[in-house]
């Protein structure tokens, strides 16, 4: 008998049983390979059902073809047999089918399957487990916040601890280079509030209240809002995927194995920029709302330029702008924190830079929405 190392054309195979000395016998003939793998393994699986044998030969005489997935499947069928209890021999091998045998490691039998199998769970098990991730990664911010907070008080008591040619650096990231988005979302937010005011206002002869409307709304809501959530589009991912890609490239073990502290090192730059940058921005963001409801009040409500700005400044309170930059700071922190956190969370590939880059901007943006239904409550009491 000689194993063929080419295929030959025809795939076609045989299993006789039979019996010899109280031992069952599979005599195995013709061609064994991965095309017809599922077509003898499901056969020789349903005679061995039929037959229960205790003792088991395959006869691998008249094999001219076997390749290593149908030796593969062989020796995972006597695995799978001698479990249950039988005794199963391979006989007659040629020495190149011992060879293609004697090169699949036994660890193959022991793997899953590449593709395992998911369980579908009903709506209840789906809820609890959500409900368990989402308590993970509110203890792991939680504890993450603590670090931070540590690490600022370290800063503090040791201000040349800091890099401040990265804080330097983050501020220009996020606060020059963020400008002009900021200035344009800022302009067309105005102008869309003053438009809809308008179209709702005139049917009341009420245009003279469309500053007002314009001014409060991008001061006290809008201006910190729209500007937290363009930050935490540019930066907070930014920030993820930066301390994210270093670790993978364990550039933050070597920084630990070096004695540097992460938190200090990488983190609190970019939180410190953060806050000092998004109230600036937050200014033009309300600066530039004014201006676009300005364009429609001018064009198109017969109101002057100082009649405009005399509105606005009557309706605007120091005690409006100060809680805005007190909210676009905390908002700066949140944003800042979050992104550095999702970052260090990175454990393997580029898929895990993606995966944390989304969840980042996706929680900070929650937060944010989150926090600011709270200060809302709040300054309206406080008032």
């Amino acid at each position: 008998m000689k194993v063929n190392m080419k295929a030959p054309y025809t795939k076609s195979y045989r299993v006789e049983v039979g019996s010899a000395e109280g031992r069952s016998v599979f005599g195995l003939s013709g061609d064994f390979s991965i095309s017809n793998l599922s077509a003898f393994t499901s056969e020789i699986d349903a005679r061995i059902r039929a037959i229960r044998p205790a003792f088991l030969t395959m006869d691998f005489s008249a094999i001219r073809y076997l390749d290593s997935a149908a030796a593969l499947a062989f020796l995972t069928i006597k695995k799978r047999e001698a479990q249950n209890g039988v005794d199963c021999a391979f006989v007659h091998l040629s020495n190149e089918a011992e060879r293609i045998f004697s090169v699949i490691p036994e660890a193959a039998l022991a793997q899953p399957p590449l593709k395992p199998q998911t369980e579908r769970h009903n709506v209840l098990i789906q809820i609890g487990q959500s409900s368990v991730h989402i308590a993970r990664d509110l203890m792991a911010f939680i504890t993450f916040i603590g670090e931070l907070i540590a690490a600022a008080v370290y800063t503090i008591r040791h201000p040349a601890s800091l890099r401040w040619k990265d804080v330097l650096f983050y501020m220009h990231r996020a606060g020059v280079d963020g400008l002009p988005i900021v200035a344009l979302i800022g302009l067309l937010t105005g102008l869309i509030i003053a438009f809809m005011s308008f179209l709702q206002l005139k049917q009341i002869g009420a245009n003279i209240y469309v500053p007002a409307l314009v001014s409060f709304a991008m001061v006290k809501e809008l201006g910190p809002l729209m500007t937290a959530i363009l930050v935490a589009g540019r930066s907070g991912s930014a920030y993820a995927a930066e301390i994210g890609t270093m670790v993978v490239n364990e550039e933050v073990d070597a920084l630990m194995t070096m004695g540097f502290n992460p938190i200090r090192f990488l983190a609190m730059p970019k939180v410190l920029a953060t806050i000092l940058v998004v109230p600036i921005l937050t200014i033009y963001s309300d600066f530039f709302g004014i201006l676009g409801g300005l364009i429609i009040g001018v064009t198109s409500l017969d109101l002057t330029v100082t009649t405009y700005v005399t509105q606005s400044v009557k309706t605007i309170k120091v005690f409006d702008v100060v809680t805005s930059l007190i909210k676009a700071s905390v908002f700066a922190a949140l944003i800042a924190a979050i992104g550095c956190q999702k970052g260090f969370q990175v454990r393997a590939g580029a898929q895990d830079v993606g995966k944390f880059t989304t969840s980042a901007v996706v929680t900070a943006i929650f937060m944010i929405v989150l926090t600011d239904s709270i200060f809302a409550i709040m300054f309206y009491y406080i008032k």
